[in-house]
């Protein structure tokens, strides 16, 4: 289980698994509970860089959103592995 620290929005985690390339679990801690929780089933099962290339750069309250930041922390999970 990866867990990243957001920052600029509601949400202040995210966790997830990646498994050969495919996202699973997404959870996000805090922010709009219904859209948070429908972006995670929308993304079960995903290849990462295209949930990547999907939410990279949505804005929503500033320059950020929940969905950039899940964006964000999967860029960052696959420079890291």
């Amino acid at each position: 289980m990866v867990t990243y620290k957001t920052s600029g929005v509601c949400s202040s985690i995210i966790q997830f698994d990646v498994v050969d390339g495919v996202l699973h679990s997404v959870y996000f801690e805090n922010g709009c509970d219904g859209n948070l929780e429908g972006i995670s089933r929308l993304v079960e099962g995903m290849k990462v860089q295209d949930v990547i290339e999907k939410l990279q750069g949505i804005p929503c309250q500033g320059s950020t959103s929940c969905p950039d930041q899940l964006a964000k922390a999967l860029k960052e999970y696959m420079a890291n592995r």
